[in-house]
């Protein structure tokens, strides 16, 4: 017989919260392994004795049979001396002053528990907080590592016997199980109704069912935040639910009991059913059957709805007994982060639900749904959340020191970098109130707690008034500034490192450019850290700024006016400041260019929400076809590719053409126009790789035209598939723009 052995083995990666250390015992008893397993700040560390042949298949299962919500990154294994183990042990958890944490994104509720959920001799059974090493919240529960039920939210829920077993018995599915609960130890729900109160879980469940079935609004508290759930075939319900919500128009997700469900409501490919019952369990936009026997005030005017499946198992009860699919949009105030106390929800959303169905699982901070759209054959991020973050990203080399990243007014995300490792935060959202500034300092706190790091510098766009700048104030650590299209461009280089030299073109609706005016329609060429403008559209002065961006009739007057031409439409007095360059300040984006062909249009002359005119704009494009309008190209005085737009109005203001076609050929005119700049800067510099990055690539039908005409071209085209296109992205752009100077 062989000699037995001994390795000394470390594994790095989201190790930890997902249940690899009770998968390492199975797979060393499988093996005939003895040695031990403990977890490390971050990493896992076994010591294995065994035959040469056992340890080799051993090793190998580390990394290729690991637990799905583990991601292990790199294994090393070195000889040591035996130690004569007896047998093979989970040892307690270490810790060292250098830490190599990986936290764990919210896990969605794993089949194995979903069965003992349905099954009626299960202690568990309709237990609305099951869960095991494989699911379950990590994330919104942790308040520290290593992670021990202790660094939990569930530290005041002591275990019952039963429960106690489960957790130290190693071969069963719970052992570790640090969320572990049943329904004689564990959370429970409470539901609530004016000043009647329904205790336990199934009296809360029926009792919310009952509201749902009866037309009410109800705000249910899930994994990272609140909902606010109504019956989504209910044309009064949804009409209620958007009238309190002040939502008149802004499209609303909604969730399905299963994949079946969800086919009878919108069109599915086998990937994109696929990726919806991902682990993730994202929102995702999918296009709407005709009869989809939803409500037609769940997404007005728009041709996809925001789907997706229960994650919880909360969820899954409650869509169970509804018998039917629910709207489960954003327990917050517009524009605030989604709520997660109960108190707190209770008291400040009292006008918007009818009744509120809360648990005692305390969630340590929020963490809304993550958002996908499929674009050019691929589902890309708009937004991150619930299950796909925190989201940690490898840099192409080491920093010099930590760095808090601190993103964009809209759509924030942190990120938190150090070394080689970036971890870009949940969405946070819009920074406009006291309530969002409070949310990013306790995510900024957060994220540098439980990674163990504290950042020694700060990066933050060059905007002067994005509500960023009042934590970097606070802070009082020194501070990098970033242009806001440099950092567009640096997301989307690094997810193609192939890539040396760029043509990246960022459209979005807003962002500080390097001259003094509002950019938004650049093109650059170069790399992170040596950016170069080299085209860009025409530009026009928007009367009354910030505004245009729920107003968009603005930039249709701007267009109008900056080419002789009246807009009737707009007041008098407007025109006279815009005349007089009184706050119309010059701008070159592309996204206030949607905004004013939406209005020529006739499809949207006032947006209830950001982004509501070009995505009506896109959705009556999708339904038509048409020829591209040729919009001339020139170099300006500095030597910069302008496009210009004018030609694009006769075409817009045509009220003798359908509207669709006349979407369909403004899309198809940019689109067009993007590949003739291309083509230009190819003749310049060489460069044949394109990047289309910035919010308004979010747009399915231009970017998937322009990429088939990039590509048709000559081009090899790039979208980003990891990183959000949108503002979403910046923080993780900015640190690649600092790594790279």
């Amino acid at each position: 017989m062989p000699e037995r052995v001994a390795r000394f083995i470390t594994i790095s990666g989201r190790v930890q919260g997902v249940g690899f250390r009770p998968f390492v015992y199975r797979l060393a008893h499988r093996h005939g392994i003895t040695g031990w397993v403990r977890n490390a700040n971050g990493a896992v560390e076994i010591h294995a004795e065994g035959q040469p042949d056992q340890l080799q298949r051993f090793s190998e299962a580390l990394l290729n049979d690991a637990p799905p919500l583990s991601a292990p990154a790199k294994l090393s294994s070195e000889n040591c001396p035996p130690e004569a183990a007896p047998a093979f042990s989970i040892l307690d958890s270490q810790s060292r002053n250098t830490a190599d944490i990986h936290v764990p994104a919210d896990g969605f509720v794993c089949a194995d528990c979903l069965a003992e959920l349905h099954d009626p001799a299960n202690r568990r059974h309709r237990y609305p907080f099951i869960n095991c090493t494989q699911c379950g919240p990590r994330y919104t529960l942790i308040t520290a590592l290593p992670y021990d039920r202790p660094n939990t939210a569930m530290r005041d829920f002591a275990l019952c016997p039963d429960c106690r077993q489960e957790y130290e018995n190693p071969l069963d599915r719970r052992f570790h199980a640090e969320p572990i609960a049943c329904p004689a130890c564990g959370p429970h729900l409470q539901f609530v109704s004016g000043n009647k109160a329904a205790d336990g879980d199934e009296a809360a469940l029926a009792a919310a069912v009952a509201a749902l079935q009866s037309g009410k609004t109800v705000a249910v508290k899930g994994v990272g935040g609140y909902h606010l759930m109504c019956d989504a075939a209910n044309d009064d319900a949804v009409a209620s639910l958007r009238a309190r919500k002040s939502r008149p128009t802004k499209p609303l997700a909604v969730m399905f009991r299963n994949p079946d469900a969800m086919r009878r409501a919108v069109h599915m490919t086998p990937e994109r059913a696929d990726f919806v019952a991902s682990a993730q369990r994202p929102i995702v936009l999918l296009p709407k059957r005709a009869e989809s026997g939803l409500s037609n005030l769940i997404a007005p005017g728009l041709a996809e709805i925001g789907c997706l499946l229960p994650y919880s198992p909360l969820h899954d009860l409650l869509l169970a007994d509804f018998g039917g699919p629910l709207v489960a949009t954003s327990g917050n105030l517009s524009g605030e982060p989604v709520l997660t106390d109960n108190h707190e929800a209770q008291t400040r959303l009292a006008h918007l639900a009818d009744a509120f169905l809360h648990h005692d699982r305390p969630i340590v901070r929020p963490a809304d749904d993550p958002v996908y759209r499929p674009i050019a054959g691929a589902p890309r991020p708009l937004r991150l959340g619930r299950g796909n973050a925190p989201l940690e990203l490898g840099l192409p080399a080491p920093l010099p020191e930590p760095v808090l990243a601190l993103g964009s007014h809209m759509k924030n995300t942190l990120c938190l970098a150090w070394g080689s490792r970036a971890i870009i935060s949940p969405h946070i959202g819009e920074l406009g109130t006291a309530r969002s500034q409070d949310t990013l300092a306790q995510v900024a706190s957060d994220l540098q707690g439980l990674y163990q790091v504290r950042a020694t510098r700060l990066i933050v766009d060059r905007h002067p008034g994005y509500g960023t700048r009042r934590y970097a104030r606070a802070g009082g650590l020194p501070v990098f500034e970033v242009w806001h299209h440099h950092a567009h461009a640096s997301a989307l280089a690094w997810e193609f490192p192939d890539v040396a030299d760029w043509i990246v073109f960022a459209w979005d609706g807003v962002g500080l450019g390097e001259d003094g005016t509002l950019w938004g329609g650049e093109a650059f060429t170069g790399a992170p850290g040596r950016w170069q403008r080299a085209a860009s559209m025409r530009t026009f002065r928007l009367p009354g700024g910030d505004k245009a961006g729920r107003e968009p009739w603005r930039a249709a007057a701007a267009l109008l006016w900056e080419t002789g031409q009246p807009a009737p439409f707009a007041p008098e007095p407007l025109h006279q400041a815009w005349s007089a360059r009184l706050n119309s300040p010059a701008s070159s984006a592309v996204g206030r260019l949607f905004d004013a062909a939406a209005v020529l249009c006739g499809v949207c002359t006032h947006a209830s929400f950001e982004g509501e005119a070009p995505m009506r704009l896109e959705a009556a494009a999708a339904t038509s076809t048409g020829d591209a309008v040729e919009l001339p190209l020139a170099r300006d005085p500095l030597g910069l590719w302008r496009t210009d737009w004018a030609p694009l109005l006769p075409m817009l203001g045509d009220t003798t053409r359908p509207p669709a076609e006349r979407t369909a050929r403004f899309h198809l005119s940019l689109a067009q126009a993007l590949v003739e700049q291309a083509q230009q800067l190819r003749t310049q510099t060489g460069i044949r790789s394109v990047g289309l990055t910035g919010g308004v690539f979010q747009n399915r039908v231009l970017a998937e035209a322009a990429i088939g005409l990039l590509e048709r071209a000559g081009f090899s085209a790039h979208l980003p598939q990891h990183v959000p296109v949108n503002d979403a992205g910046l923080s993780f752009g900015q640190v690649i723009e600092l790594l790279h100077q």
